[in-house]
């Protein structure tokens, strides 16, 4: 009965563990790496064959942005969870599917011109379908049975709709032990959907960290609604577009739910019949979804919004689907709100508005979630003075706004008020879901108040019968997060290069040849891309 740690060790993206119960292998999450935790997404630790399901926590990328790759590498298996996710996967791994095929072509007709040969998407629209077949849902609370000796139940984490704790129960022989599996755990008091709920008993326990550091940066009750509306107001009123780069799922949702209050209450003055333009087609999907069947899934503040009307409706919504709608937003000159992906600014739609807007100084650039080391929103919250976009330098001049305490995310308070409800004390925790100092700071924080915890390093193997390490992971060499500002995407790759040169070497598990010889020529088109 082993427990092994694939994703999100002392990181906080690309979440994946594997449970091994009586012969049977089960991944918890198969996350995408992002930010400054990627290393190589195409490169499964495993055999995606001998695999003989998947539980998903919730549909965010980094812990389902390699279930499609999975099933084209050969899983054949059931993917498990709740209703609610299972809708949000349909359209979610499509769309992450639909963006690895053209950022491949946009790579080949690019390597075309250099002689480069071709690149593979990581999966395609065909492997997204394949892996949505798989899925299988089930309720909150209902014990569903994985495989033989294995059993889990979903509890709702407050992180995202559909998205749960895992509760889990092994047996081998005479010998049961319990597990849990955090997920990402909600904040307290959020608009839409419910309060985490805790569970009260576990041999072991992997939590998440994110926040583990530190609080979220309010001083009272937030008001979003208010707050937000004094934005807007304001910089509408200077004839400025207020961007806000935003995750599809869950987020963009939380702020049409705020946007048609401040329209019922006439909280933005300058402009009441102001504009919203939700530009992404994911993004009107996943609004469709949370317009849907939500019982069992909403707060009660929620629901009776929900009696008046739609949730997510009001007058001046826009939802743009085609590119051409898009591009059109940036020739009208009216001042307008424009909710847009990808949240962290590395990919999608927002970038072309970013360009459009950032030199702009009567513009105003509203972040509204959490930014990965090494990501574009992250260093225009550093606050940087020019970025580069499409080839192109572009100056920041906009108001770059921090939207403190609107965070799907527990805080450190929160995330210790989850783990004190486990009673008695788990035999162990498990940190994961954090940057790297993160995760020790926080596992240190629970040592403190008398918890067994230790952030587990990259592929490290636990005996969850004999409660030891079976084999240590490996640490994953330190990176400079000050440097990250001011270095180029070039250097940043060759950085995390160099990091996936030393697992090669530490893992010392043959065909390290042919690895060093695919980090050789990678090596030389970046040197070659430099020369020119």
């Amino acid at each position: 009965m082993k427990l092994t740690f694939f994703g999100a060790a002392r990181a906080v993206t690309g979440s994946c563990h594997c449970v091994e119960c009586g012969g049977k292998k089960i991944l918890v999450d198969c996350g995408l790496q992002q930010g400054r935790d990627e290393r190589d997404n195409r490169q499964l630790d495993f055999s995606a064959g001998y695999i003989d399901a998947v539980v998903v926590t919730h549909a965010h990328i980094d812990h389902s942005g390699r279930i499609p790759l999975l099933v084209k590498q050969g899983f054949q298996g059931n993917i498990y969870c709740t209703r609610l996710t299972g809708q949000l996967l349909s359209i979610m791994l499509r769309d992450s599917a639909h963006i690895q095929e053209s950022d491949a072509q946009w790579t080949n007709q690019k390597g075309r011109r250099a002689g480069r040969e071709p690149v593979e998407p990581l999966y395609t629209v065909a492997d997204a379908e394949e892996a949505v077949k798989r899925i299988v849902t089930c309720e909150y609370d209902s014990e569903i049975q994985i495989a033989d000796g294995v059993k889990a139940r979903f509890v709702d984490a407050g992180h995202l709709l559909g998205s749960a704790s895992v509760e889990m129960w092994l047996t081998e022989g005479s010998e049961t032990r319990k597990i849990v599996f955090s997920g990402d755990i909600g904040n307290r008091d959020q608009p839409i959907i419910r309060d985490p709920q805790y569970i009260r008993q576990a041999d072991y326990v992997l939590t998440e960290s994110t926040y583990g550091d530190r609080l979220h940066d309010v001083s009272e009750q937030p008001d979003y609604t208010g707050d937000l509306a004094a934005i807007i107001d304001e910089t509408l009123s200077k004839g400025g577009n207020v961007i806000i780069p935003s995750f599809a799922v869950g987020r963009t949702q939380e702020l049409l739910y705020f946007m048609r209050e401040m329209k019922e209450q006439g909280m933005v003055k300058s402009v009441p019949n102001f504009q919203v333009y939700v530009d992404s087609p994911l993004a009107g999907e996943a609004t469709r979804i949370f317009s849907g069947d939500l019982h069992g899934y909403l707060d009660e503040q929620a629901i009776q919004a929900l009696k008046g009307g739609a949730l997510f409706q009001f007058p001046g919504l826009n939802i743009t689907e085609s590119s051409e709608e898009s591009k059109a937003l940036n020739l009208d000159k009216s001042p307008k709100v424009i909710i847009s992906a990808s949240g962290m600014c590395d990919a999608g739609r927002i970038r072309h508005h970013l360009k459009h807007n950032l030199w702009r100084a009567e513009c105003a650039v509203v972040f509204v979630g959490y930014q990965a080391e090494g990501s574009l929103g992250r260093r225009l919250l550093n606050g940087v003075s020019s970025v580069k976009l499409f080839g192109e330098e572009i100056a920041v001049r906009a108001r770059i706004v921090n939207f403190h305490g609107l965070s799907s995310h527990a805080d450190r308070d929160g995330l210790l008020q989850w783990i004190d409800h486990y009673q008695p004390k788990p035999r162990q925790v498990f940190v994961v879901h954090g940057d790297c100092k993160v995760t020790e700071i926080y596992a240190d924080t629970l040592r403190q108040r008398g918890l067994p915890a230790h952030a587990p390093d990259y592929e490290e193997v636990y005996d969850l019968l004999e409660n030891r390490v079976l084999a240590a992971g490996i640490p994953l060499p330190p990176k400079s997060a000050a440097a990250a500002p001011a270095a180029s995407p070039a250097y940043r790759r060759l950085e995390d290069m160099g990091a996936q040169l030393m697992q090669v070497i530490a893992r010392n598990k043959g065909g390290a040849n042919k690895d060093l010889g695919k980090f050789a020529d990678q090596l030389r088109a970046l040197i070659e891309k430099w020369d020119r």
